[in-house]
């Protein structure tokens, strides 16, 4: 749906607020401003609150979001293990689902630190780009309602689960829940594996009592899912008709490649602490 003259207008005064802010970087995209006031439903005090947590959470953790070059080798190599890829077209209801799997099995691979910076990576490239098709008038303005998750465990083992640290999952957790400007509508686990007690006993001090609830768990066939997802957005490797994979992945990787200046540019995503500082300094009492 297409931003009305009155919403540009509150879009205007959300970028002026937010390159007058101290606490946040100088730059922000439009479309992903857009996606923060969307999520919020048009609130101007709730999506300012959600930006504030979003980039206070980005800059708490470096390592994880601002430190990052999507065609570094740590980059690379999750990325040749691993899928994780937005999958093409919304749901009837207006969701975008996102399809995360182990392709090379080899728990060598993991490194929890650089997959984390790589997910988010992934959610930041999208971020900025319309959720809809394209129009005559060249795209549609629309956002996804909804985001649903989809993890394979297929070849997931014990060593893999060991490669996990909790401080990072501590990071993944929060700011899954408290940060993105998405609405998580539903985590679907497939293939799980006989020791999924234990992958949950792990997880779920870190899970919400909220979100725990759309964790679904589908532990013998796939048809479960399709009752959730449909076929035309799942790939083939699913029984799905959107695609292959493979085709998906590497379209991502190229679109990875042509924002690596924008995911790698501290004004989108730094906060100036010597600027915050200043502020703190020239007004003591304002909070």
């Amino acid at each position: 749906m297409k931003f009305d003259e009155a919403e540009e207008a509150e879009i205007d005064e959300l970028y002026e607020w937010f390159q007058q802010n101290p606490k946040l970087p100088k730059e922000i995209d439009r479309i992903l401003l857009k996606r923060f006031y969307r999520c919020m439903y048009g609130d101007l005090k709730a999506t300012k609150k959600l930006i504030q947590i979003n980039y206070s959470l980005r800059n708490k953790h470096p390592h994880i979001f601002l430190e990052r070059d999507p065609t570094d080798a740590d980059s690379k190599q999750t990325f040749d293990y691993a899928d994780l890829v937005p999958l093409p077209g919304l749901t009837s209801e207006g969701y975008k689902v996102s399809c995360y799997r182990m392709v090379d099995m080899d728990p060598g691979k993991v490194n929890h630190n650089a997959d984390t910076k790589a997910f988010f990576m992934v959610s930041d490239c999208r971020f900025n780009m319309y959720d809809g098709g394209v129009s005559i008038e060249g795209h549609l303005e629309t956002f996804a309602s909804g985001e649903v998750q989809i993890f394979d465990m297929n070849g997931y083992t014990l060593k893999h689960l060991s490669k996990m640290t909790f401080s990072t999952l501590r990071i993944y957790m929060a700011f899954l829940q408290e940060a993105l400007p998405v609405h998580l509508k539903a985590i679907h686990i497939i293939n799980c594996p006989s020791y999924l007690d234990k992958v949950v006993s792990i997880m779920k001090p870190f899970i919400s009592r909220e979100v725990f609830k759309l964790i679904h768990f589908h532990t013998e066939s796939l048809d479960s899912l399709y009752e959730h997802v449909p076929r035309s957005i799942l790939p083939e490797e699913y029984g799905g008709d959107g695609g292959k994979l493979a085709d998906l992945k590497a379209q991502l990787l190229t679109e990875l490649s042509h924002k690596r200046e924008y995911l790698m540019d501290p004004n989108h995503w730094k906060v100036d602490k010597a600027k915050e500082t200043a502020e703190r300094r020239r007004w003591p009492f304002k909070s």
